[in-house]
């Protein structure tokens, strides 16, 4: 049967794992054989006097201190709870087709049927095990198929089912008892691991001894087994793959290509749009479908992807699901989480928002905060002086709110004329350097409210840090686009590959960022005061930040 050569290397590979188990134990037991050895050389009066018992009562010892700290070390490896994916659980009554599709792909490849399915906001496709709750029966069911959430909005229905398939065929060896108990053995000293390394950082320095031999020893038996597992990985995925070339391999090949775009387009979608949409408390709640809306952008502007909008005539694989919103947003909001760390639920600060409200709730609201943000460093931040770090009432004064009061106590002028005068006189680096440090000392701030409210859960950075150049360009342009909406009849829109974008009389503009970086970089106004006019903008006029 296809899969077979594969999976009896695997579980050779499973078998020599569990010889490292098996040795470590009887390494543990030594001292114990010893101690009984010469027990009953001394009870037949075969080793006696008094150097003899000093050894006997010695081996004794060691073998007692030897048996505690391997059945600690052993119950701790038995109870450990390893990491589980964060993902939604999608059950039978939510999704029936979903997992009547699975079912009998299953049943094509001959192996057992996932336990469950899952949905994870990410590109990819595994299974993975469960551990039964504590003080439930031991058994070994079938693992959780878990699925990328992007793939089921993107990809038709027989496109899915070609790229699940070598996923689901590894089900047959995760059923094999010997392949079973390596994993969970090797899943055991992994989260062994995290605890001994919790334990040295949290627990007290008494314990911190005992949590180190715990590390150490588990540490020990993952280098023993470590070219096993690898090479019994190796053969369970080969055997999947040979096992699955029966099931729609052809059309795999062009689902391979889906994934490519998939993973493109989702990754434009949360570092653009969605991004943006968090740190202003805000979390799209249909990111699934906004991702159909990104792929389908990208294949209109990229030439290698032409002709992949037209599979959306084809049933969409979300059709599988009962109810792909409700789905959607719980994914969404989960995505929030891992991505930004946001809330578990929504509330006041932590709201969702549709891709309808998105320019006014979203885009609107990041301009004027971050023009207002500007304004107030102009305030405080004169020609020629440098800046004063975030929240310090130094030289400078305390720092301004609102529109802010100049240093020589003349009320500032939310105006983008002024905006321009500034940067063409000179002196960006200090409004970067203050804006900077404006914008780290806000975030940490959000950071530490959404710990607290979303628990120890670790987020998972979408971007490196902005310099503040990069902050000050973007704040430059939130100002320009405020004189573009109050005073030419502009608009915020949503670009799905670029984000917040500039509406003029129904058309995006994306020519704004040459004469802001201009400005900012070499001081020209020149090219942005060409813009401005040709858009009819008057920058003398005041604007709205709130």
């Amino acid at each position: 049967m296809a899969g077979e050569a594969g999976e009896a290397f695997a579980r050779a590979r499973a078998l020599a794992v569990l010889r490292v188990r098996g040795a470590a134990l009887a390494a543990a037991l030594l001292p114990a054989a010893a101690a009984v050895l010469l027990h009953v050389a001394a009870a037949t009066g075969r080793l006696s006097g008094g150097a003899w018992e000093g050894v006997r009562w010695g081996v004794t010892g060691a073998a007692l201190v030897v048996l505690a700290v391997t059945a600690a070390v052993a119950a701790v490896i038995a109870r450990a709870r390893p990491a589980v994916s964060p993902a939604v659980p999608v059950p039978e009554t939510a999704a029936p087709d979903l997992h009547r599709m699975v079912a009998d792909l299953a049943e094509t490849l001959q192996v057992p049927a996932p336990s469950g399915i899952e949905l994870t906001p990410d590109c990819d496709s595994w299974l993975e095990d469960r551990r039964p709750a504590a003080g439930a029966v031991e058994r070994r069911p079938a693992p959780v198929l878990v699925i990328g959430s992007p793939f089921l909005w993107w990809m038709r229905v027989a496109e899915l089912r070609a790229l699940l398939a070598p996923v689901v065929a590894g089900t047959g060896a995760a059923a094999d008892p010997e392949i079973f108990a390596a994993r969970r053995f090797v899943r055991g000293l992994d989260a062994a691991v995290a605890v001994a390394e919790q334990g040295r950082r949290e627990r007290s320095l008494l314990l911190r001894p005992a949590y180190g031999v715990l590390g150490g020893s588990a540490r020990l038996l993952l280098r023993g087994c470590r070219a096993h597992v690898a090479e019994m990985e190796r053969g369970v995925a080969a055997g999947a793959s040979e096992r699955a070339q029966a099931v729609d391999y052809g059309l795999r090949i062009v689902a391979q290509e889906q994934v490519g775009l998939a993973y493109a387009g989702w990754d434009r979608l949360l570092t653009r749009v969605a991004l943006p949409a968090w740190r202003m408390g805000r979390w799209p709640s249909r990111l699934d479908a906004g991702v159909v809306s990104a792929l389908t952008e990208l294949s209109r502007r990229d030439r290698l992807a032409d002709g992949f909008e037209t599979r959306l005539g084809e049933r969409p694989a979300c059709d599988l699901l009962e109810e792909p919103g409700v789905v959607d947003e719980a994914v969404s909001l989960l995505a929030a989480r891992l991505f930004h760390g946001g809330a578990r639920c929504a509330g006041p600060d932590w709201a969702p928002v549709s891709w309808a409200r998105y320019p006014d709730e979203v885009v609107d609201r990041i301009w004027r905060a971050e023009a207002a943000r500007l304004i107030r460093v102009l305030d405080e931040v004169r020609p020629g002086r440098r800046a004063a770090p975030a929240g310090a009432a130094s030289e400078y004064g305390p720092p301004a709110r609102g529109r802010g009061v100049l240093l020589d106590a003349e009320p500032g002028t939310a105006t983008l004329a002024r905006v321009i005068d500034r940067l063409a006189a000179g002196g960006s680096e200090e409004l970067a350097a203050r804006i900077g440090a404006l914008v780290a000392a806000d975030e940490t701030a959000g950071a530490a409210a959404a710990a607290g409210a979303a628990g120890a859960a670790p987020v998972y950075e979408l971007l490196p840090p902005r310099t503040g150049r990069e902050l000050l360009t973007e704040h430059v342009t939130a100002i320009v686009c405020c004189a573009a909406v109050d005073t030419a009849g502009a608009g915020a829109g949503l670009d799905w590959l670029d984000g917040p974008a500039l509406v003029v009389d129904g058309a995006r503009r994306g020519d704004l960022g040459w004469p802001v970086l201009r400005l900012v970089e070499n001081g020209d106004a020149a090219p942005l005061r060409a813009w401005l006019s040709a858009l009819g903008v008057r920058p003398e006029e005041s604007l709205r930040l709130n």
